[in-house]
Formats: C-alpha cells, sequence, structure tokens
C-alpha cells in the first residue's frame, strides 16, 4: 500500500467523531458557500440552479459536510462528489454526513488524479492534498482538466516561512525511527522528542505550529508525513501557471498586502510600483508567519484572475465568520481597530459611520440601500469612499464578503 495512503488508514486525520455533528458544523476556509461566491463567481452566482463539486482528498469530511450543509441550507440542488484513497476517513465522513441527513453527497474511493472521471465540476476544493502527493503538478492539472466552463477550485497549501521547525523535526525523526517500525511506535518517539526540544530548537520557538496537540493523528501528519513539502507565493503562482490556472484572491488578503503592513510612507512608495505577486512575495516574507495559503483559482482562459467580486454600491455586503454584534466593538472606538492573525497585529481604519453600515448589514441591503436606512449619511460619493474603506477593512481580515443585489 502507498505510505500515504496508509498512514491515513492507521491515523484518518483531522481527528472527528461524528456524533460532534449534534452540536456544531466545523466551517473554514476555503469552500465555503459565500466565500466560493465572491471569490468564483463574483458574487452572482445563483444557489436555486444545480451545483456540482467535488471534495479532492475529503478526508474525514470537514469541507465537505461544510459545502453541503450551507449549500442545503439555501436549497441548492446540488450533487458532491467526495474523493479520499483512505477507506477510515471516508467512513468517518460518512458517518458525519448521515448525522446531519445529507443525501447530496457520494463518497467515492478513488485518487484524485482521476478526478475527470467523475467530473466535470462547477467547484472543486482540495485543501491540504496536493502537497502530499509524490508530483503535485500532476495533482493540479488533473483537477483543473476536471473544471466545468465557468467552474473554478479552493485551495490550501501549506506555507513554508510560518511551518518554521515542522521540516527540522521531520529530519530527526527519520533518524530516529527505523524503516518498518509501526504508526503507534513512531508516534512514540515523536512525543519524546517534542518533549525534549531545547527552547532554542525553531519548533519549540514557533508558537503558531500547534497541530501536535490535536491527538495521534495530529503528531503523525506534522511530523511523520512521509510525503510533503510546503510553498512560498512564488511557487504557488508558478504551480498554477503550470496548470493553465491563474490566482483569484488569496483568503484574508492583508497577510499579502504590504499596505495593511507598511506605514513608512518611503517604503509604501516603493513598494507601490511592484507588482502583484512582488508584493505578495514581499508580505509573506515581512510577516514570516502564514502556515497555510488558502486561496481560490480559475482557468487562465476563463476569466481567472477577474473572478473576484468587486466593491460597487450596488453590492451586497455579507458577514463571514461573525455577526454585528461581534463586530460593532471593533468600531465604536473613533477611527481604527486591530485585529491579530497568528500573531500578527494588523491596525485597520474605518470612517466614522461604520458602526452604523455595520447595524444595517443583513445581507439583504446593498451599500446604496443601507446610505438611503442611514439617517445622517454622507453625501453619495462621499458615502461611496467610506463604504468602501469599511468594506476593504473587513475584507482583509476575512470578516465581509459582497454578493450582487
Amino acid at each position: 500500500m502507498d505510505p500515504v495512503q496508509d498512514q491515513y488508514e492507521h491515523f484518518p486525520y483531522p481527528q472527528r467523531d461524528p456524533e460532534d455533528e449534534a452540536k456544531r458544523l466545523v466551517t473554514g476556509s476555503p469552500s465555503g458557500r459565500d466565500e466560493i461566491n465572491h471569490f468564483l463567481f463574483g458574487g452572482a452566482r445563483d444557489w436555486s440552479q444545480p451545483f456540482r463539486a467535488l471534495a479532492a482528498g475529503g478526508g474525514t469530511g470537514d469541507a465537505v459536510i461544510m459545502l453541503a450543509q450551507e449549500l442545503a441550507d439555501v436549497g441548492c440542488p446540488a450533487e458532491i462528489i467526495y474523493i479520499d484513497l483512505s477507506s477510515a476517513s471516508r467512513a468517518i465522513a460518512e458517518a458525519r454526513a448521515a448525522k446531519r441527513g445529507l443525501s447530496s453527497i457520494t463518497f467515492v474511493t478513488d485518487s484524485l488524479l482521476d478526478a475527470g472521471a467523475h467530473g466535470p465540476f462547477d467547484y472543486i476544493d482540495c485543501c491540504g492534498v496536493l502537497h502530499h502527493l509524490p508530483d503535485p503538478a500532476e495533482g493540479f492539472a488533473a483537477l483543473a482538466k476536471a473544471l466545468k466552463p465557468g467552474g473554478g477550485m479552493g485551495l490550501m497549501l501549506y506555507g513554508e516561512l510560518g511551518r518554521a521547525g515542522v521540516y527540522d523535526a521531520q529530519e530527526m525523526l527519520r533518524t530516529l525511527t527505523k524503516k518498518g517500525e509501526s504508526g503507534s511506535a513512531r508516534v512514540e518517539i515523536a512525543k519524546r522528542l517534542l518533549s525534549s526540544l531545547p527552547d532554542t530548537n525553531r519548533l519549540r520557538r514557533n508558537p503558531f505550529i500547534k497541530d501536535y496537540q490535536a491527538g495521534d493523528a495530529g503528531v503523525f501528519d506534522l511530523l511523520l508525513h512521509t510525503q510533503d513539502r510546503a510553498y512560498k507565493v512564488p511557487e504557488i503562482y508558478d504551480a498554477l501557471g503550470a496548470a493553465g490556472l491563474d490566482m483569484a484572491g488569496f483568503v484574508a488578503p492583508a497577510n499579502y498586502d504590504p499596505d495593511f503592513l507598511v506605514t513608512d510612507a518611503k517604503l509604501k512608495g516603493r513598494l507601490a510600483r511592484l507588482s502583484q505577486v512582488e508584493r505578495e512575495t514581499f508580505a509573506e516574507l515581512l510577516t514570516g508567519n502564514i502556515k497555510r495559503h488558502m486561496f481560490y483559482c480559475a482557468p487562465k482562459d476563463d476569466g481567472g484572475a477577474d473572478r473576484l467580486a468587486r466593491f460597487a454600491p450596488d453590492m451586497i455586503p455579507v458577514l463571514h465568520h461573525a455577526t454585528v454584534d461581534q463586530l460593532l466593538p471593533l468600531v465604536e472606538k473613533q477611527g481604527t481597530f486591530s485585529a491579530r492573525r497568528e500573531g500578527l497585529k494588523i491596525t485597520l481604519s474605518v470612517p466614522p459611520f461604520a458602526a452604523d453600515l455595520l447595524k444595517l448589514c443583513d445581507g439583504k441591503r446593498s451599500f446604496a440601500d443601507i446610505q438611503k436606512a442611514l439617517p445622517n449619511a454622507p453625501a453619495r460619493d462621499e458615502f461611496v469612499r467610506q463604504a468602501e474603506q469599511v468594506y476593504r477593512a473587513f475584507h482583509s481580515i476575512n470578516l465581509m464578503l459582497l454578493r450582487k443585489a
């Protein structure tokens, strides 16, 4: 058996208990319904129409369960194919779907390299899988070929800089463990190594790598994986380009935009002359904390780089991963608020009426509708300028998306 497949038969990851479906829905990025609409369909997707999706390397089911549930919530006639080589992972994902009564998912034991046999798809999720393939380029190409015209993908790849210390530990464990040794024995050795790391060790000094705290499966996935690579921003663009894909957008763009990270005017002036890829590369090097790159992409010859919803007065702001009550305390103080992402403090500016605007964000009103409802709204041009500032601030940390009216 392939060693990666064997790993997930014995250590399905992430560890999930189907009984927990009664208590909560695991959500995240990519592959939320509103994110897909924002990043790939310009905010204009009609969810009353049929939608075919693929969870490629679906694991224990987080993405497929989230997407199936969110589509069911709006009555979308969806057909979702789950593919994974691990029968143990598939069993957990199937049990989770059964607990929720989700009937839109078809479960298949197969390789994502054969995705085309099950396509074509409006959308493909592939989260944390391509970087475990012997040849990731083969995976990118196979998924790209399985898309329908107008379709796109949400991907997650490991980030090299934010995983400081992980590959040092993997190398040490290859020295300490023996070929043919059982998985449980290797996990024990890994735990012993973790408890022995000195304060100077790069993994010990990296406070944002906590995967090994997620049980034995987390230890194995992080430190004992037999096939594992990480990416920097330019390498992501190279991989997409080789597969005929374009970047539609990174999730939480503040992490990739020097405008949110640099305050020195002279530096900002020099950065403004750089290309988008150069700016994103600079931002990744500057922050040093990106351990997972989450982004959306689409075929280059199918409007890939132009899929993202753009701010306009007739667009509807959609709060994402947050409620009005959670956001109001951030903006009720004048002018700025701060957000932290993996230890990075990002300071964002908002106009004085940001709180009043947020109170009217119900997922139905457009910005223009909100202006009409505000008793003391600025004149149209000034309102549009300030409303865009509110949107840009909250979208930068993935708390506001757009949908067409």
